[in-house]
């Protein structure tokens, strides 16, 4: 018995061992506003090809920072277009890699139930002591909050009040503690399947700031990497779309 099951045994653990040498790995550096649809992404990616999606999440402007001076990351998944157009240009990134994975909305959050309205008049009165943004030197969705508040001819008045994150997951950190009452997030961080997961929101019109067309490049590193170009034809495939949208981003 032993005998006829040892050539059994031997091929599955055989065939076994040959998935774990074709399986890939890709070290990526992913916005963090991109948090909760890349890990759905990163699973179904991996469900798809054995290839696994190791993420770091963060500020955009830090990140490319971090890669000018040799972080091991094989692909950027940033929050804007113009970093991995810059990356390109700087010979730090794939020619011909760059395309636009997702466009961003920015919503003005509040974790207490109808605390914000739908016109996001809520800005204009004074029952608030703190508003949360992102630092918008280096993540794009604060930016995008400085020009709307400039775009309302708000910034003066309300900024006393601003307390600002490193990035967009820690603004909306703020708010979600009660640090602060109410804060410029990115509508994907307080949004699912087409409704709120909690709180109360305004989705800022896009016409109050610029684009968020976020771009993802191959970075050098990733360049000889098949693992990094699969996880790039899946974010630009079907899949990865339906996820993108249920999380309130358009391509």
């Amino acid at each position: 018995m032993k005998s006829r099951l040892f050539p059994l045994v031997a091929g599955v653990l055989a065939a076994a061992c040959l998935d774990t040498a074709w399986a890939g790995q890709v070290q990526v550096a992913v916005a963090a506003n991109f948090t909760a649809p890349m890990k759905a992404i990163a699973a179904a990616f991996q469900a798809k090809t054995g290839d696994t999606v190791v993420a770091s999440y963060g500020a955009t402007g830090q990140f490319y920072a971090q890669i000018r001076n040799g972080a091991p990351f094989d692909a950027f998944l940033a929050a804007d277009d113009t970093t991995p157009a810059r990356l390109e240009k700087e010979n730090r990134a794939v020619a011909g890699s760059r395309f636009t994975y997702a466009t961003g909305a920015l919503a003005l959050w509040s974790a207490k139930e109808g605390y914000v309205d739908a016109d996001g008049a809520v800005l204009k009165r004074n029952d608030y002591a703190h508003l949360a943004i992102a630092d918008p030197k280096t993540a794009p969705y604060g930016l995008a909050a400085v020009q709307t508040l400039e775009n309302l001819g708000l910034m003066d008045a309300v900024k006393p009040r601003i307390v600002q994150g490193q990035n967009i997951t820690q603004a909306q950190q703020f708010v979600g503690t009660g640090n602060a009452e109410l804060g410029f997030v990115a509508l994907s961080q307080v949004y699912k399947n087409g409704k709120l997961t909690g709180g109360s929101a305004w989705i800022v019109p896009a016409s109050l700031h610029a684009p968020i067309r976020q771009d993802a490049v191959i970075l050098e590193r990733g360049k000889d990497n098949p693992a990094a170009r699969a996880l790039m034809d899946f974010l630009r495939g079907p899949e990865a779309a339906a996820i993108i949208r249920a999380y309130g981003y358009t391509r």
